[in-house]
């Protein structure tokens, strides 16, 4: 799976960002797992936030091209989530609470 790396620390990643590693999801959203539909779908989900990128499958190097995707979704939901941990720390802040997201946790 794309994510393991994640997990195991394959990837640089900022001291910020490195404890949203483990809730991590990939997940295909495509109509076949052989990733030769006309539309694939790959999911990228931390908590309750996610990013849904659409690619076709004629892309030369596509697994590759996926992944740097997944780090880049990665790194964008990290920002969002800790943003919004933020906001909800604060009186009037946030439209969405931390808990919903499961952020207290961590």
């Amino acid at each position: 799976m794309i994510q393991n790396p994640f997990h195991d620390g394959k990837y640089p990643l900022e001291e910020q960002h490195r404890h949203f590693s483990n809730s991590l999801q990939v997940l295909n959203r495509s109509d076949s797992d052989d990733m030769q539909s006309n539309e694939i779908k790959i999911e990228v989900r931390i908590h309750g936030v996610y990013i849904i990128s659409n690619y076709v499958p004629n892309i030369e190097h596509l697994p590759g091209v996926i992944e740097a995707d997944v780090l880049d979704s990665f790194r964008m939901l990290c920002r969002r989530l800790g943003r919004i941990k933020n906001n909800a720390e604060k009186p009037k802040g946030a439209t969405v609470s931390a808990e919903k997201l499961r952020l207290s946790d961590n």
